[in-house]
């Protein structure tokens, strides 16, 4: 059976994970969860970015040796991705030894690509990213992420001709081969592609001393695009093995801040190797905290792990997967989590707390739950909608109790207790089907609903799914 492939962008290990970060880890887990349930056999990559001159000078800064910065930083994400209940199949690390020959021979490949030129332009050490003389105008100078000055550099690099596939990158891209979503990120980068200039794909060893070797020229290192980007088919044994049972990818998820990369240098890069292009490109959106981008100057960087210590994993899964879009910026406040939280214990808490109650009152046995069509549902995950798609589910749930609320099982039980029995099994059902889908989004949250109304007599739950206080 061939793989359904989903990969996330690998993140720089020179700083902690953040919540951008979570966004990427939680749609792919999303999309996993949901292609397992229709049959599919998925493999999800995940890793860390770890060569660059950032993380060479924050390790100096700190006093560490390189390589058990990396390793370090390295776990720190691994153990991230797990607190958010996501599972890969498949990790890579750029300093892996596999990782770099492979990246080596991929060079080799691309060659007649690849030419070598002085540059004298503007770069962003942040980025490590050159950018354009009209970039840096636009910008007045100052890198809009991270709010500092552009430098002058001139090198002697070696440069990826990105003009050799521009007519064929636009004419996969219009044609939605590969699709990009949000259709209007679409249209941002065939804006962009236009004015794309060739790229830079080394740094002097001089500069830049933590990296790959560049094959047959020791003066220069891997500059990050064919380190990083060419992760997503190293991890899978490229070029050593065939990776057909698994690329194409059926979707890449990127932040939208780097999807110009992964829309033009990446599939420059797997035109170069003959290689097919992803199917999809989902860019999602930033997080800001309370309308204002995160930023260490300005003190209001939230923490994930301070969120999940909150209330736990499933609530913070919860309000980044219904209350934040798939595909736009979000924001956070821990007003607006509160609330979220309060809505999550009062919608499904409560729901299972006194659906549990009375079936045991009632001596209700349990029942297995399946999955139903839902032709909507379907839809919107197909368009990578998770946020609607995981509204039509609350809507079910809040239909659940209005449903109790109109019904009063309670005091029917009292005159017609086999009609009441009947409802209440009704309902229960509706609610196993419903978790089915649930356990996309709040996997601990629906084994222990499954647990709570599969029993061969529901019993109460010593404590709700979500106290309060």
């Amino acid at each position: 059976m061939k793989n359904t492939y989903i990969t996330t962008a690998i993140p720089y290990v020179n700083g902690k994970p953040h919540l951008g970060h979570a966004m990427d880890y939680l749609l792919a887990d999303v999309l996993r969860r949901y292609m397992m349930q229709q049959g599919k056999n998925v493999r999800l990559q995940a890793g860390t970015d770890e060569h660059g001159s950032k993380i060479f000078k924050k390790a100096a800064e700190q006093g560490i040796p390189i390589q058990d910065f990396v390793d370090e930083n390295s776990r720190k994400f691994q153990n991230f991705i797990h607190s958010l209940g996501v599972e890969y199949t498949d990790f890579v690390r750029t300093t892996d030894a596999d990782h770099e020959r492979r990246c080596q021979e991929i060079w080799r490949r691309l060659d007649q690509h690849i030419y070598k030129d002085k540059y004298e332009g503007w770069y962003c050490e942040g980025c490590e990213a050159f950018v354009t003389d009209k970039e840096y105008a636009d910008n007045s100078g100052n890198c809009p992420d991270h709010k500092k000055p552009y430098i002058k550099l001139s090198e002697e690099n070696y440069y990826l001709r990105i003009s050799d596939f521009k007519d064929e990158i636009r004419k996969r891209i219009e044609s939605d081969e590969l699709k990009i979503t949000p259709a209007f990120r679409k249209k941002e980068f065939l804006n962009l592609l236009e004015d794309m200039p060739d790229v830079s794909i080394s740094r002097p060893k001089e500069q830049v001393q933590w990296g790959v070797p560049v094959p047959g020229d020791d003066s220069q290192v891997m500059y990050v695009w064919i380190d990083a980007l060419a992760n997503y088919i190293t991890v899978l044994g490229y070029p050593d093995e065939d990776i057909s049972d698994s690329w194409p990818a059926y979707v890449q998820i990127v932040g939208k801040d780097i999807l110009r990369f992964h829309a033009g240098i990446w599939p420059a890069m797997l035109l170069g190797l003959g290689l097919p292009l992803p199917q999809n490109l989902l860019a999602h959106g930033f997080i800001t905290v309370d309308g204002e981008k995160m930023s260490k100057s300005i003190g209001n960087v939230i923490d994930p792990a301070d969120i999940i210590a909150k209330h736990g994993v499933e609530p913070f899964r919860y309000y980044f997967l219904r209350h934040v879009s798939t595909t736009d910026d979000g924001d956070f406040t821990w007003e607006k989590y509160e609330s979220a939280y309060n809505e999550l214990a009062n919608d499904l808490g409560n729901l299972v707390q006194r659906l549990a109650t009375l079936a045991s009152k009632n001596d209700i046995a349990g029942v297995s739950g399946k999955l139903v069509d839902n032709a909507d549902f379907d839809n919107r995950m197909s368009k990578f909608e998770f946020n609607f798609a995981f509204e039509i589910l609350w809507k079910q749930i809040q239909d659940l109790n209005k449903r109790i609320d109109a019904e009063k099982p309670w005091a029917l039980a009292k005159t017609d207790p086999e009609k009441a029995a009947s409802i209440l099994t009704e309902i229960i059902q509706d609610l196993a089907s419903v978790n089915g889908r649930l356990a996309i989004f709040l996997p601990e949250t629906s084994e222990k609903i499954a647990e709570i109304f599969s029993a061969e007599l529901i019993a109460r739950p010593a404590e709700p799914l979500f106290p309060k206080g």
